[in-house]
């Protein structure tokens, strides 16, 4: 099969287009003929040789696709070949075929396309996981998003407004302000013109916010615990602003708050299966409601996949960029 390659670490010309073996399904697991892949800040990570983990080369990376069953391993059941279908996966996105532990593959949500469906795992995960499930967000509570027009971000919000939670959210110019707006944020906050503590503090009479989705790290870890209300929770899922910072305890203590700093790829095949399951109880019925939809900024073939690195380098999209199979026909069309 042709997958776009990991050959070394560096630029976006280190993904080579090139023939690699075709993966089979073992013991619980699915693959899918790929239709689609996205991107996410972590490729880029990987590909720079930087995210921490796995420096074994070469290696074909990305982490969630949409695309067809094609094969079913010993002990799956549920599923058929020819199913539509989305994945969450350590690696091997960025392929013709991938194989897929079959408990995080999820079924495409009704009136969602098989192409817009590989936008939804890893961010519909994250928020899941991070959003309701450690930040225990509930209706009428409130969540402050960093990066709101990010994959993660568009997606954020639109789960929080869909569960009757207020949502802020941060971005740094005034289309990726009004893409916020557009997505459900109740308020949204210029990084580069306001102070997001201050708005916050004024927005809610003194009270803060309830949960913060956190993408910054360091450079933003002391200003999100004085924007936290008491009993407040971080969700520190990014590190884009430094891994090295001070923490005044006090003022969490006195907040009585809770800070937690996770990742999706590395936990264990367990709880992503855990995260998995409740993504499709607690998400998909939105989706599926048409309360929450994919974000796409556009498209790249799948061969073009070192371009593709470099537009989301650039800072400029909104929502996911995907990279599409050849078969598709889709390749290269801009999303609306």
């Amino acid at each position: 099969m042709k997958a776009a390659v990991l050959t070394q670490f560096g630029g976006p010309e280190a993904l080579v287009w090139d023939d690699v073996p075709a993966p089979r399904a073992g013991p619980g697991e699915i693959v899918l003929c790929v239709h689609a892949a996205a991107l996410n800040y972590a490729d880029l990570l990987q590909r720079r040789g930087t995210y921490g983990i796995e420096h074994s080369l070469p290696r074909i990376i990305g982490y969630e696709c949409s695309g067809i069953v094609a094969e079913i391993g010993a002990g799956v059941s549920g599923w058929s070949v020819g199913d539509p279908a989305c994945a969450l996966v350590s690696s091997g996105a960025y392929a013709g075929l991938v194989a897929a532990p079959a408990a995080q593959v999820l079924p495409v949500p009704a009136g969602i396309d098989l192409i817009e469906a590989a936008a939804l795992p890893e961010a519909a995960c994250t928020v899941w996981s991070n959003v309701l499930d450690l930040g225990a967000l509930k209706s009428g509570e409130t969540l402050l998003v960093h990066g709101g027009a990010g994959g993660i971000g568009s997606f954020a919000i639109q789960a929080v407004k869909a569960i009757g939670a207020r949502v802020f959210a941060t971005a740094g110019s005034a289309d990726k302000l009004q893409r916020c707006r557009d997505f459900g944020a109740d308020r949204a906050i210029s990084y580069a013109d306001e102070d997001f503590v201050a708005v916050i503090e004024v927005e809610t009479g003194g009270h803060g916010v309830d949960v913060i989705l956190d993408n910054m790290g360091a450079a933003y870890l002391g200003r999100n615990v004085a924007a936290l209300a008491f009993d407040g929770r971080i969700a520190m899922i990014g590190l884009q602003g430094g891994r090295d910072a001070a923490i005044n305890l006090g003022a969490m203590m006195r907040k009585r708050a809770a800070l937690f700093t996770t990742s999706l790829r590395d936990r264990l095949p367990a709880a992503k299966a855990r995260i998995v399951a409740g993504v499709l109880d607690d998400l998909w019925p939105h989706v599926a409601a048409g309360r929450i939809r994919p974000v796409i900024d556009r498209s790249f073939p799948l061969a073009e996949a070192a371009a593709a690195h470099r537009y989301m380098e650039s800072g400029r999209h909104v929502g996911k960029i995907l990279l599409i199979a050849p078969e598709t026909g889709r390749a290269g069309k801009p999303f609306a």
